[in-house]
């Protein structure tokens, strides 16, 4: 019969086992459930950042590593970012870039079709998406 302490997940050659185990004891992660936690992960790992990433040991990067994922899965699951609508995007694109509906006019086609789309009266077309994805240098699929 196999039991946990017979298997092990294989680690970097150039991680000692039992300076990497010294660390886990001190550490202890787990599976972040609060924010309590997470405050206590993202201290540490702070406190790793502050080495920097070029002076840490092999078991500290490994350490580092696996914080980060925990952290990233807690706040994934605690601060889900809601899927923005398409129209939603170009406003917010708009806005911190200071545009006006004629300064994109352009690229929807004229000023009454960007009111459409920003009313959500019209959908952007896949054309319109690329158009707006190059100008504001990012994805077309932010707009469909």
């Amino acid at each position: 019969m196999t039991t946990l302490t017979d298997v092990a997940i294989a680690s970097p050659p150039e991680v000692d086992a039992k300076r990497y185990g010294r660390l886990l004891t001190k550490f202890a992660p787990k599976v972040i459930e609060t924010e309590r936690e997470n405050d206590a992960a993202l201290a540490i790992v702070e406190r790793l950042l502050e080495k920097g990433e070029n002076h840490l040991t092999p078991e500290e990067r490994v350490i580092f590593d696996l914080l980060t994922v925990l952290i990233e899965n807690f706040e994934d699951r605690a601060y889900p970012i809601p899927e923005a609508a398409p129209k939603d995007v170009l406003r917010d694109l708009m806005e911190h870039r200071d545009l006006k509906p004629a300064d994109i006019a352009p690229l929807v086609g004229s000023r009454a079709k960007v009111s459409e789309i920003l009313s959500g009266k019209r959908a952007i077309s896949k054309e319109q998406a690329r158009r707006l994805g190059e100008f504001f240098k990012v994805s077309p699929a932010a707009f469909i």
